[in-house]
């Protein structure tokens, strides 16, 4: 039979037990919830949307024996990318004006920026054809007034400011001549009278 000392002994080492088990379960408590996996991929999406640019803008510099200048912006708005362009120094009537597949204006006549930009090997044409029917960098004209300035505004659907559309780091060209949006490959839009090259901001 346990005496009375015994008895009162074997309980409070019982409670002991139990208050040290509970407390070792809420000590692991925290490490277990850290280990959960956070949902999947909220963070990766967030990280692409901030590293897209919502803009771009180019400054079109005068190929050598030309006057032609002018501004370039880009803006990423829903249906795709509003182009606008504000340019000065043209000689009056139409400019074919195209995004060229390089970022190099170095050569005195612009020849550096290489061809139209084409990422999906398509025909050349208008900017409004489908996308089967254009290059990515067709524009269409500026229409430049009497006294030279033009000014061009365009909701493109079929270029973007990032992915394999993106028109960042490509050249932005200005001819002597109207495109005639038909001919091929680059509507017969003669020499290349200002370039700039397109960054985000």
């Amino acid at each position: 039979m346990i005496g009375q000392p015994n008895r009162w002994m074997i309980i409070a080492c019982s409670l002991f037990a139990l208050l040290f088990m509970g407390a070792c379960e809420k000590k692991d408590a925290p490490q277990q919830s850290a280990q959960q996996t956070p949902a999947p991929s909220a963070p990766e999406e967030k990280a692409m949307a901030e590293s897209a640019p919502a803009r771009a803008v180019a400054e079109l510099k005068p190929t050598e024996g030309n006057e032609a200048s002018g501004t370039l912006t880009l803006t990423e708005q829903e249906g795709g990318v509003l182009v606008v362009v504000d340019a000065k120094g043209l000689t009056p009537g139409q400019h074919g004006f195209h995004f060229h597949e390089k970022g190099d204006c170095s050569a005195p006549d612009a020849t550096s920026a290489g061809g139209h930009f084409n990422p999906e090997s398509t025909p050349h044409g208008a900017p409004d054809n489908p996308a089967t029917e254009r290059h990515a960098g067709d524009l269409g004209n500026l229409e430049a007034a009497e006294d030279g300035t033009a000014h061009y505004e365009r909701l493109d659907p079929h270029i973007s400011l990032s992915g394999p559309n993106s028109v960042v780091g490509k050249a932005v060209i200005v001819h002597a001549q109207a495109d005639d949006l038909t001919s091929q490959p680059t509507g017969n839009a003669g020499a290349r009278v200002a370039c700039g090259v397109i960054e985000a901001q």
